[in-house]
C-alpha cells in the first residue's frame, strides 16, 4: 500500500508519498508514472492539501443497505448521484464555512472516496476496477434546509456544492482493499458514524462502470460512495473527524461566520 499526498511547503505546492511521518516528493503526473524528486522531509515541515483536484466530483445517495432499510428506501439498480462543485474541495484542517445567505442545519456525511486514475468511458466492471487509482476520505457536507427549501425543486447542487463543502484527504491510498474498511466519523471526539464499506449496495467497480456509461471519467475525478446512518447537524466550532483505517483521518472544523 502507498499513501499519496499533496502539500504546500516553502510557498510551493507539490505531491509525493508519505511513510512513517516523512514525505518523499515526486515530479511528473501523479496518474502517469510519477518519479521521486529530491530528498525526503518531515511531514511537519509541510501543510497538507486535498490530495486530489477533481475535474468532476460525484456523490452517491442511498447506497448502503442498513440506511436504506432504516429509511424504507428501495435498493437502487443504478447509482443515484449528484454533482458537487470541484470548488467545494478543501483539504485537512481547513475550516468548513457557511456561505452568506444560507441558514439552518448543515450536516456531515463521512464517506469512502474513489479517485479515478485513467480515462474511463462505457467501461466494463473489470475495466472500471482497473481505472480506480486509490481510495480517500470524503466529508459530503450538506446544507440540509437549503436542499428542500423550494418544494418544486430539490437543490442538490446548491446544498452540496458550496465553497468548502467537500473536505477530502488526508491521502489517497493505493493497493488498499475497500471490502475490509470501516468509515467512522467523530464529532469533537465522540463517534457518531461507524459503518462497514462492505454494506454498499453498489460496489466501487459497478459504480464506476455504470457512471461511465453516461459520463466520461478522467484521471483525478472523484466519486464519493455515499453514507450510512448517523449523519447529523454540526454546531459552530464542531471538529468533524472522518477516519478510514489505512487512509488516515480527515479533520475539519465547522466554522461559519
Amino acid at each position: 500500500m502507498t499513501l499519496w499526498i499533496r502539500f504546500r511547503r516553502d510557498g510551493a505546492e507539490g505531491f509525493g508519498t508519505l511513510e512513517d511521518g516523512r514525505v518523499q516528493p515526486h515530479e511528473g503526473d501523479l496518474f502517469a508514472a510519477p518519479r521521486p524528486a529530491g530528498a525526503a522531509f518531515p511531514l511537519a515541515e509541510a501543510t497538507l492539501l486535498a490530495p486530489v483536484r477533481p475535474g468532476v466530483f460525484i456523490g452517491l445517495w442511498n447506497n448502503f443497505h442498513e440506511a436504506a432499510a432504516k429509511q424504507g428506501l428501495a435498493r437502487p439498480e443504478t447509482p443515484l448521484f449528484f454533482l458537487k462543485s470541484p470548488r467545494s474541495v478543501i483539504g485537512p484542517d481547513a475550516p468548513i464555512p457557511m456561505p452568506p445567505g444560507h441558514a439552518g442545519r448543515v450536516i456531515y456525511e463521512g464517506e469512502l472516496g474513489l479517485v479515478i486514475g485513467r480515462r474511463c468511458r462505457d467501461a466494463s466492471e473489470e475495466e472500471a476496477a482497473a481505472a480506480i487509482f486509490g481510495l480517500t476520505c470524503v466529508n459530503d457536507v450538506t446544507a440540509l434546509d437549503t436542499l428542500n427549501a423550494d418544494p418544486s425543486f430539490a437543490q442538490w447542487a446548491r446544498a452540496k456544492g458550496c465553497d468548502g463543502f467537500g473536505p477530502v484527504g488526508p491521502a489517497i491510498a493505493t493497493g488498499l482493499d475497500w471490502r475490509g474498511l470501516r468509515v467512522t466519523v467523530a464529532l469533537n471526539g465522540r463517534v457518531r458514524q461507524d459503518y462497514p464499506a462492505a454494506d454498499m449496495i453498489l460496489p466501487p467497480a459497478r459504480i464506476v462502470s455504470l457512471v461511465s456509461r453516461e459520463m466520461t471519467l478522467e484521471p483525478g475525478d472523484l466519486i464519493a460512495c455515499g453514507t450510512s446512518l448517523g449523519a447529523l447537524p454540526m454546531r459552530p466550532g464542531t471538529e468533524v473527524a472522518v477516519t478510514i483505517e489505512g487512509i488516515g483521518t480527515l479533520r475539519n472544523v465547522f466554522a461559519p461566520g
